[in-house]
């Protein structure tokens, strides 16, 4: 039987192999054998740097998030799961950069997490649904139309029965939050998930000293006191 004639395809081979190893050392770029296990290594460990640069990048966006939220007064984990509630679709990345370069922005962002970890998405009511429940009679005429507030905040002061013309706002650009109309209600400043765990532990939240943003309880703050008074007893 006839041998067959591959000589143009082995060339072509070989050519492609060196000029992939031209950039090495020594016979590692002249030599095929050589050059061929050197090509071979250099793809490994390409392939192993992608991967660990795509973890040294995460790593980065989330330190840069971190530090952006704290100077909030939120961690990076409340802000996250504030996010998911507010159904913002923002990956680490562009996060990241807005936490680096627009720092308004930025701020604008964590303001919608933080009213939707408060128990709403931070959007206000809409002027017809204000206006049905003047119509109604629920709630003070001056609630949503002149005061600039979180839904969270409206709700909690229909609840306390507050004036939010009355409540000096301590958010952006004057605006009420759902603690200040709870220091004006004479209620203590905490989260609904604080409440709920406080009832779940049997933790006074009189007792309980508030470290979230304006001293406002978070559910740390309640676990931290219910392990301290465990410790006492014990």
């Amino acid at each position: 039987m006839a041998r067959t004639a591959r000589s143009v395809h082995a060339r072509k081979k070989r050519r492609k192999i060196l000029e992939q190893a031209k950039g090495y050392r020594g016979t590692k770029k002249s030599s095929y054998k050589r050059a061929k296990e050197q090509v071979w290594k250099g793809g490994v460990y390409a392939y192993a740097g992608r991967k660990q640069r795509k973890r040294d990048f995460r790593s980065l966006w989330i330190q840069r998030i971190n530090a952006g939220v704290r100077e909030h007064g939120l961690s990076y984990s409340q802000f996250l799961h504030g996010l998911r509630l507010a159904e913002v679709d923002l990956d680490r990345k562009i996060l990241a950069d807005l936490a680096a370069t627009e720092p308004a922005a930025f701020a604008a962002v964590v303001e919608k997490a933080r009213d939707a970890l408060d128990g709403d998405s931070g959007e206000k009511r809409s002027e017809p649904e204000g206006r049905h429940a003047q119509e109604s009679g629920a709630g003070s005429p001056s609630r949503g139309d002149e005061v600039e507030a979180t839904g969270a905040a409206e709700r909690k002061a229909d609840e306390l029965d507050v004036n939010l013309a009355d409540v000096e706002g301590s958010g952006s650009e004057g605006r009420v939050l759902v603690e200040d109309v709870e220091e004006a209600g004479g209620e203590i400043s905490a989260t609904d998930a604080a409440r709920s765990r406080a009832e779940e532990l049997e933790v006074d939240l009189a007792t309980v000293e508030g470290t979230g943003a304006n001293e406002r309880i978070t559910v740390g703050d309640v676990e931290k006191a219910a392990k301290e008074e465990a410790g006492k007893n014990g």
